[in-house]
């Protein structure tokens, strides 16, 4: 069958349109070219004045994994706090800070994404991770599997172990945890830290590895270039949220020596040490940073005030935070050796110098990076927020005096030490299309989706012009995905399934026998019990797995 959308203003930066008024045929869940004249159109969507833009996609939100749900088990009250009813097409749950699966895959929807990336996927959990997204509608989602605190890698980077191998280990490491790329966290950090370590900066050398950081983030970032990984390596670079920290973050872009590589949630990474209370923004110094390398992406990670929980597998960053835990109660915990886990939650305050800059540093962030096709827009779900509030971030992108007026609500200190108030620029609404849309599909190697030109997904969202942004994105007129109405004005009329996507570079099976000897010596699983096949995915699990091609691959 085919349908058409007709009217609409279209915003797709991936083909240059901006708010240009053009057709969209769709067939079989794709975008298809106009039909012929004779051809019959079985439905058409009378789309005048209204946005369109491809399907949201949102590249770092943790939706899945065994920290996120220690969250929900340790926060019941924010489950109860904010439940959503059965009704005849959509199942209960709850969740503000730290939605269910079922709550989190349709408000995702509701707000017009389409496809959803857990940034922090640990291979050795990542059955139960895949298991978490598979139970979340609505939405295609992927991982990012977590390397760089591991003990195998750290070993075979301290014996000097040729690139070559270290390459294949992280390969090996994509196919077996069905990952779409390589995250590293804190690099080094985690594991330092179970040699009673406290701190490990970009140049310091691990207690019992003797290598650092930097050895880290060189070794992964050149792995996945020479892979022909589409994202790069994804770094939660050193020293989160310590006061002067930007330093560590400016050594960690020289540390991938030119290789394509992303910080992630930068705005923790954006702090100076300066001013009486010994914290200031060095949001400027980072964005210059970020202009003046064009190997280098970020995502924001931006604080919004409220309440929420922190998750993270930093548990060196997490215990030094554990004190500030709101409500009072936390965990830190370690998984298998090969990473660790911490929850604390958190409520920012307004009125609260520390948060209050801290939610000044990530607009400036975003204000002061000039290629909007590098710098991605995140809260680094639940960390600084939950993702609900993407509409209310999207209008302090998009209105200077909707800004400026909240500036003067929060902590005067804060808002005298921030350069904010004399930033004039305002995102439009092709610039937001760039960094919810395009650029995500893009850094991911994502072909299909992101734009609306023939041979992509039909994932689609419709919007209802408005003055006031935030009223907007909140709730679309129309939700496609793959060419099927999923939405209607902000609210589920189809439940649906998505997928799990993944890469699957090119790797030598012999560095199967060097990981199967560490799995057969230190190690509760067996190595055949470690890897989750496509069967497994798709029957088991429930998601079938769509391969994405990696640059200068046969796939």
């Amino acid at each position: 069958m085919l349908s058409k959308l007709t009217g609409g203003k279209l915003y797709d930066p991936a083909n240059g349109i901006n708010g240009d008024t053009r057709d969209i045929y769709i067939r079989d869940g794709k975008i298809v070219d106009p039909p012929a004249d004779s051809e019959i159109v079985h439905r058409t969507y009378s789309l005048d004045g209204k946005i369109v833009m491809a399907g949201a996609i949102d590249m770092h939100t943790h939706i899945g994994g065994g920290k996120v749900n220690i969250a929900r088990t340790m926060l019941p009250e924010d489950q109860r706090g904010s439940a959503r009813p059965k009704t005849d097409l959509t199942r209960s749950g709850g969740g503000h800070a730290i939605p269910s699966t079922l709550a989190a895959g349709y408000r995702y929807a509701e707000m017009g994404y389409t496809s959803c990336f857990e940034p922090a996927v640990l291979p050795a959990n990542a059955r139960q991770a895949h298991m978490e997204m598979a139970d979340t509608p609505m939405i295609d989602t992927g991982g990012y599997a977590m390397l760089g605190n591991d003990d195998l890698l750290l070993q075979l980077i301290s014996e000097g172990a040729e690139q070559q191998t270290l390459n294949d280990y992280v390969a090996w490491t994509l196919h077996a945890a069905q990952c779409i790329g390589i995250k590293v966290v804190n690099p080094g950090g985690i594991n330092a830290f179970k040699f009673n370590q406290r701190a490990l900066d970009v140049d310091d050398s691990h207690p019992h590895y003797r290598i650092t950081p930097r050895d880290i983030v060189r070794t992964l970032s050149r792995a996945l270039s020479e892979l022909g990984v589409p994202h790069p390596l994804h770094v939660h670079a050193s020293n989160l949220g310590v006061p002067g920290n930007y330093l560590s973050t400016l050594a960690t872009m020289e540390a991938a020596e030119g290789f394509p590589i992303h910080l992630t949630h930068i705005q923790f990474h954006s702090y100076g040490a300066e001013g009486d209370q010994k914290f200031s923004s060095c949001a400027a110094e980072i964005a210059e940073a970020v202009n003046n390398q064009s190997n280098i992406s970020i995502d924001v990670g931006q604080v919004m005030f409220g309440q929420t929980v922190t998750i993270s597998g930093d548990t060196m960053a997490q215990h030094a935070n554990h004190n500030h835990a709101h409500p009072n109660k936390w965990t830190c915990m370690d998984i298998e050796c090969d990473a660790g886990c911490g929850v604390v939650p958190f409520r920012y305050r307004d009125k609260n110098f520390v948060n209050a800059l801290q939610w000044a540093i990530g607009l400036e962030l975003f204000l002061m990076v000039d290629d909007p096709w590098r710098i991605f827009l995140t809260t680094d779900h639940p960390n600084g927020a939950p993702f609900t509030s993407y509409p209310h971030l999207i209008r302090l992108l998009m209105d200077r005096g909707f800004r400026n007026d909240l500036m003067g609500q929060i902590h005067p200190e804060a808002s005298a030490a921030t350069h904010l108030g004399s930033l004039e620029r305002e995102y439009s609404l092709y610039e937001i299309a760039i960094m919810t849309r395009a650029a995500p599909a893009r850094i991911l190697g994502l072909s299909d989706r992101g734009h609306l030109a023939p041979g992509a997904l039909a994932d689609i969202a419709v919007y209802h012009q408005h003055e006031n942004p935030e009223r907007m994105f909140e709730r679309p007129m129309l939700v496609f995905k793959q060419g099927e109405v999923v939405v209607e004005e902000g609210r589920i009329t189809q439940p649906v399934k998505g997928a799990t996507q993944v890469v699957r570079p090119e790797y030598d099976k012999r560095i199967e026998k060097l990981i199967e000897r560490r799995f057969e010596r230190y190690h509760s699983i067996g190595l055949h019990n470690f890897v989750i096949s496509d069967d497994e995915m798709a029957e088991g699990i429930g998601s079938q797995v769509n391969i994405h091609a990696c640059k200068g691959s046969r796939t």
